[in-house]
This record gives C-alpha cells, sequence and structure tokens, in this order.
C-alpha cells in the first residue's frame, strides 16, 4: 500500500536531489528520509532512485509515480478540506422528509435558524406522511424523517432509529361557524354522531374512525382529502366537521370556521427519526437541535 506522508518524502527527493536536503524541507533527519524511501520502495516492489555517490535520480517507476504524486496530494488534500467544513459545520447536506403540517410550521423556523447560525449547510426537503417518511430514512433516501404516531394506538417500531421527541399534538374538532357546536368550550366525541365528516390522510382517517367507534358510531364520512386547507374550506362551506391536529389548524387560517376541544383529549406525538450513524454528523445533529428549538417555542 503507497502511502501519503511516503509520496510527500519521494516528490521532496525528486525536487532537492538528495536525502538530506529533502529532510530539511521536510522538517526531519536524513535517515529518517532514508527510511521512508526504503519503504516506499518496498510497498511498490521495484527501485524508485538511483544513487551514485553523493548524487541520486529517479528510475523510470520513480518518475511515473512522482507524475502520479501531485495529483493524489492534491486530491487527498482537498478530500481532508472538505471533510474538515463538513465536520466544521462550513458545509454539508441534509435530506429531510416532513408531513406537510410540519413542513408548514417547525420546519421554516427550524431551517431558517440553522442557516443563520450555519449558512454553509444545505438542507434539501421532501414531504411524506408517515410511515412512507420512516421507510425512506431506512432505505438512505433521506437523513432525517420528521413523523407522528398517536398515543395509545401500540405505534410505529422506531427501536433501531434515534427518537428525538419535538412535541404533543392535541387533536381539534372544527366545525363550522353556525355550527350548534361552534361556541362550546369542549365537547365529547360522541356529540358529532350523524354530521357529516371531512377526513384526512389514510392514517388520520384511521384515526377518526376508530375514535369514532369507541364513542359508540360509525362516521359518515363524505368528503377525503390530505389538503388541510382543502378541509378547513369544506367545513367553512357547512358542508361537514373535522378532526385536525392543533398543528395543522396553526399551518392554516380558518375561514367561517371554529375549533372546539374534543375530550377525551386525541394527541399524536411529534418526533424527529434518524438512524444511529447519522446522529453524529454535525449537520444532522445541528438540524435536530433547531427542530428542538421551533417545536419548544
Amino acid at each position: 500500500m503507497i502511502e501519503a506522508r511516503h509520496l510527500r518524502v519521494l516528490r521532496a527527493v525528486a525536487a532537492t536531489g538528495s536525502f538530506s536536503a529533502a529532510g530539511r524541507e521536510l522538517g526531519c533527519t536524513q535517515p529518517a528520509v532514508s527510511q521512508q524511501m526504503k519503504a516506499l520502495e518496498a510497498s511498490v516492489g521495484t527501485p524508485l532512485l538511483i544513487r551514485t555517490g553523493r548524487e541520486m535520480r529517479l528510475t523510470e517507476a520513480g518518475e511515473a509515480l512522482v507524475k502520479h504524486a501531485a495529483s493524489i496530494l492534491s486530491g487527498l488534500t482537498a478530500a481532508e478540506e472538505e471533510v474538515a467544513a463538513i465536520a466544521g459545520l462550513r458545509a454539508g447536506r441534509v435530506r429531510l422528509v416532513s408531513f406537510p403540517s410540519g413542513s408548514s410550521t417547525l420546519v421554516p423556523t427550524a431551517l431558517a435558524a440553522l442557516r443563520a447560525a450555519h449558512p454553509g449547510t444545505r438542507v434539501f426537503l421532501e414531504e411524506a406522511e408517515p410511515p412512507e417518511s420512516v421507510e425512506k430514512l431506512r432505505d438512505g433516501d433521506c437523513d432525517i424523517a420528521l413523523a407522528f404516531r398517536y398515543e395509545g394506538t401500540g405505534g410505529e417500531e422506531w427501536d433501531d432509529l434515534v427518537v428525538r421527541p419535538l412535541l404533543t399534538d392535541r387533536l381539534v374538532a372544527l366545525v363550522p361557524e353556525r355550527h350548534r357546536l361552534a361556541g362550546a368550550g369542549s365537547v365529547a366525541i360522541g356529540e358529532f354522531a350523524g354530521e357529516s365528516w371531512i377526513a384526512g390522510c389514510p392514517r388520520c382517517r384511521g384515526q377518526l374512525v376508530e375514535v369514532c367507534r369507541g364513542a359508540g358510531f360509525e362516521p359518515r364520512i363524505d368528503f377525503a382529502t390530505d389538503d388541510y386547507p382543502a378541509v378547513v374550506g369544506l367545513v367553512g362551506a357547512g358542508l361537514g366537521v373535522a378532526v385536525l391536529p392543533e398543528l395543522a389548524i396553526e399551518s392554516v387560517r380558518p375561514k367561517r370556521a371554529r375549533t372546539v376541544t374534543v375530550e377525551p383529549p386525541v394527541r399524536r406525538e411529534i418526533v424527529a427519526l434518524t438512524l444511529p450513524d447519522l446522529a453524529q454528523v454535525p449537520a444532522v445533529a445541528a438540524t435536530l437541535d433547531r427542530l428542538a428549538r421551533a417545536a419548544a417555542r
């Protein structure tokens, strides 16, 4: 194996013409230079220098190695500088996957703070709901997955991942402003039996059905959409009621609709997930910290 330190010695010897002069240039002794050259010749299996008295010249193999040494050493230096920049957060890349309401609330605050502190770190954002986002993380298609799971449902298996808890998000009911329950402080979910429902994403829809069944009724879902503003618009138009996470309500401005607290409370845990090895990468660790700070506000 050819070592970089041996190549540096060879270049110095070729440039200066002697071991002693190369030693002075490199800041080491003449015997040390001689020893390094012997080690290099042993590793390549052929002589690199021809010694004639006080003079020495390169063999054909030595000339070939010196010719390539410049590009090898410059490439190695560039690699060392790039790694140092990443480790020092002067550079780096983070691929983040988030669900929509997280993308519009937690992510902007976190990424703005990250850019201000580490302008050389670039973050690429993609949207996906769990469990798709978690699969992307495990498949190596992202570095951080913003995900959620509902309390008391058993949740996802995240034992192989680093889990960074961010916040607990409560679900609230959204009703038309002229609805009979629009002015109520809080209502039992059973009060909505017989209503027309507007449901969200498939996972949230499944949670809605489970909660309603627990209250003794089957929700009549007339509309379903993954788009939170569309849900708000349908409710505001008087076409039904919905249950949305508070984080989703925060990301839109409800028009002609009112929020009502639902009892018993239904909550979901918002977390940031990454792989154990990725958690040690400075840019990933910094992004996780900024997400946690954004959630704490």
